[in-house]
């Protein structure tokens, strides 16, 4: 038996699995609120209780890691792999970035969870990065090495918020005023969102009314909210597939964008993500893919686990 977790600030998916002539069959899969639960230990107990033995398990995590201890960064919550496997009695437990997770999982997606944003030109084995807004904002990179491509973790969504036009930059210093440094994460997610409201209106709104709002088309500064979200994500997203040099895709996962941009016109993404001067031809060739699916980081934890089983 396998089990497979996807922790982030806001949610957290578990599910048990077996490989079945080669293909991964969930048996049973549970979403959790994860601020219900004091530690991940009393959510896991619950899950797995009555449930037969497990051999590996995998757990994809908001917040850096070294694959044996975690500490979520939005959650008080921490995690060693020693004491889950010999608490819940599991042969062998690896911890990985909840977006090492998400890449993982990219192999699983069927044609028909993928939109496309730009078709660019993609190329077959080139680098590959995915990124999504949520709670947080994650970032990883995908290098083909031998018969695969090989995930490599990072926490991008950390870097310094480097602002593109006048607005943003005035968004920046009332940011910087508050806080100090301003990472893109700041802005670039689902608390993001509920800022840029606030600059824009100087009222405070929950980043789900806000995306309701712009999706009605019934408040002008719940959608002149999103488009400027939407410019600050396109500009970072431009910038991790020129730093990658994602001819491989630029893909975009879960959260926020998951819900709006089939719903939007993404044309400010779009547009914001291809404006890189003298290099706006070089990211013109690079497609971006939206991922609609809300369990890819659930899916490449039981991949993994399937891979030490």
């Amino acid at each position: 038996m396998l089990l497979g977790g996807d922790l982030g600030g806001t949610k957290t998916l578990l599910a048990l699995a077996e490989v079945i002539d080669g293909r991964i069959e969930i048996v049973r899969q549970q979403r959790y609120a994860s601020l219900d639960y004091a530690s991940f230990d009393d959510l896991l107990a619950e899950f797995i209780a009555g449930h037969p033995a497990i051999n590996t398990a995998c757990f994809g995590v908001a917040g850096p890691t070294d694959g044996r201890h975690a500490k979520l960064t939005y959650l008080p919550w921490q995690l060693t792999a020693s004491e889950l496997e010999q608490k819940f009695a599991i042969g062998r437990v690896s911890l990985i970035n909840d977006f090492a997770a998400a890449a993982n999982g990219l192999p699983l997606v069927d044609d028909q969870d993928i939109l496309t944003l730009h078709t660019g030109q993609p190329e077959e084995h080139a680098p590959r990065v995915i990124l999504g807004a949520g709670t947080g904002l994650g970032v990883a990179g995908l290098i083909w090495e031998s018969d695969r491509y090989r995930v490599i973790p990072g926490e991008g969504g950390h870097f310094g918020f480097s602002p593109q036009t006048a607005q943003q930059g005035e968004l920046w210093a009332w940011l910087l005023a508050q806080n100090g440094r301003v990472t893109v994460e700041d802005i670039v997610s689902g608390p993001g969102l509920s800022r840029i409201f606030a600059f824009l209106s100087g009222q405070t709104r929950a980043p789900e009314e806000i995306g309701r709002a712009a999706l009605a088309g019934i408040d002008p500064s719940a959608n002149a909210a999103l488009q400027l979200w939407l410019e600050c994500y396109g500009a970072f997203a431009g910038d991790l597939a020129m730093h990658w040099l994602a001819r491989g895709g630029v893909y975009l996962a879960g959260g926020i964008a998951a819900k709006l941009l089939p719903h939007i016109d993404a044309s400010s993404f779009t547009a914001a993500f291809l404006a890189k001067r003298e290099h706006s031809e070089l990211v013109k060739s690079m497609p971006i893919r939206l991922l609609t699916v809300e369990d890819l980081g659930l899916r490449g934890t039981l991949a993994r686990a399937a891979q030490q089983d």
